[in-house]
């Protein structure tokens, strides 16, 4: 079972903070510790120039036999005494106790030696040689402690600098491996999320697949995205049949006048079939019949045209041949373009690589770009459509230009965006942007250039169709 988000992080600054406690209660014990024999280095400094004016005093008590000389003598030894006393606990913890007892018997010893002078039965010359040897043992080895602690104290720098180099080097690894493991998979989802919503903003609702969804918040997220793409889909097509059912008010007015010549047609053929039937013969009977046929044919065809244009359908990839789309496309308006007195120009290049689209979808893109062009035209007008591909490029080339009134440049980055229009409360704003959707779906690209009081052009690329063969060729 994966492991929370909140989880990781509350394991993480975890490790983090477990790693500085440790660092710290490391390095508190290691500055105390250089602390407390410091501190015993300043007490052995004080106790070390006692000791000096104690054998000062010792050494001219024995030369001129100064009774205030020897009161110096005790007097520093009881000061001396009164210094450990009173700095136990710090020597202790500095030097440890053993040494502290073993300085400590040491000064005692040679206090006694004092003490013995000028008793009955000691001869002066004998107390002199001990007394001078249990000072010149104290005061060496008080020296040698000092001595001693000094280097303790580089040895605790050094080792207090290689531990905290030692635990900051941890540290880093253990942040660098947490990070990793941790961190590196949420990363990921992270970036995976980041580009499908990239790519919903472009029109293209491609969800995140099911397995690669962690079991955390970042696959709850995940999962909301996938239902948010399909409900956008599901607005997006309604949204696309809405504007194909307002296409087809625009073009009933077409259509019907274009149902209408066939069904004239049918009608004076029947009625002068009729009124000559007598006369003709067999073969002038078959004619007319044949001239019904055919223009039964014709509204067949009209109306066929305007259902599949019409007709809701899922996404459907075919190979198509471009040109025969854009034909298909303007028998569906042509009507429509010869009432607004409009005139086409057709441009198609010919041998033109075949494409794998939906063709209906790709109509309607057509479709709309048509009709818009239609509206910013006024009678006389000219739409151009042209069709192009160079052999060294995978796309094929449309163009619908106008000779409309143009879109300011102030708009042209703005055309694609949903619900803007530049026809005021004519326009939903929406035909344009679901037309760039559509031709991203076909990992198509469709860009604008226009000129106000010139025209305006868009272009759509559409990738050639490459059969497998070819690929694996």
């Amino acid at each position: 079972m994966a492991m929370k988000l909140v989880n990781k992080i509350i394991l993480a600054n975890s490790l983090g903070i477990i790693t500085i406690i440790l660092i710290s209660a490391y390095s508190y014990h290691e500055f105390n510790m250089l602390r407390a024999k410091l501190r015993f280095m300043e007490i052995a400094d004080t106790l070390n120039a006692t000791f000096l004016k104690i054998r000062l005093s010792e050494k001219n008590y024995f030369l001129y036999k100064d009774a205030a000389s020897l009161h110096l003598l005790k007097a520093g030894i009881h000061e001396s005494k009164k210094i450990l006393d009173e700095m136990k606990p710090k020597i202790i913890v500095a030097v440890g106790k053993n040494n502290f007892l073993e300085f400590s018997n040491k000064l005692n010893r040679y206090a006694d030696e004092i003490d013995k002078i000028g008793i009955h039965g000691q001869s002066i010359e004998n107390t002199e040689l001990k007394v001078r040897k249990a000072g010149r043992d104290l005061k060496s080895f008080s020296e040698n402690m000092v001595k001693l602690e000094r280097k303790n104290v580089n040895a605790i720098i050094s080792e207090a600098r290689n531990g905290l180099l030692y635990f900051f080097s941890l540290a880093v690894v253990v942040a660098i491996i947490g990070t990793y493991l941790f961190f590196s998979n949420m990363f990921r989802n992270l970036r995976r999320i980041e580009r499908v919503t990239n790519s919903i903003s472009k029109g293209n609702f491609k969800k995140i697949e099911e397995w690669k969804m962690p079991n955390n918040e970042l696959g709850s997220v995940m999962r909301a995205i996938n239902s948010m793409c399909d409900e956008l889909q599901t607005r997006h097509e309604q949204i696309i049949q809405s504007r194909k059912l307002a296409s087809i008010g625009i073009l009933t007015a077409g259509v019907a006048h274009e149902l209408g010549n066939p069904l004239n047609n049918i009608s004076m053929t029947a009625q002068t079939f009729i009124e000559i039937y007598e006369g003709l013969s067999d073969e002038e009977r078959l004619e007319y019949m044949e001239t019904v046929l055919q223009e039964c044919d014709r509204i067949k065809a009209i109306v066929r045209n305007l259902i599949d244009f019409s007709k809701p359908k899922d996404t459907e990839f075919k190979v198509c041949d471009i040109n025969d789309v854009i034909k298909k496309t303007l028998r569906l308006v042509r009507n429509t373009l010869d009432v607004s007195g409009i005139k086409t120009e057709l441009h198609l290049q010919e041998n033109m690589p075949e494409v794998l689209i939906d063709d209906n979808k790709i109509q309607g893109v057509l479709v709309n770009l048509i009709n818009n062009a239609v509206q910013a035209m006024s009678a006389n007008g000219t739409l151009t459509i042209r069709t192009r591909w160079d052999i060294t490029d995978d796309y094929i080339t449309i163009e619908v230009e106008d000779t409309g009134k143009g879109i300011p440049q102030e708009f042209l980055s703005n055309i694609f965006d949903p619900f803007f229009s530049t026809k005021g409360t004519e326009g939903t704003g929406l035909g344009l942007s679901i037309s760039y959707g559509i031709i991203k779906r076909h990992n198509g690209k469709i860009k604008v250039r226009s000129e106000v009081g010139i025209g305006t052009t868009f272009t759509i690329k559409l990738p050639r169709y490459i059969p497998k063969e070819d690929k694996d060729g």
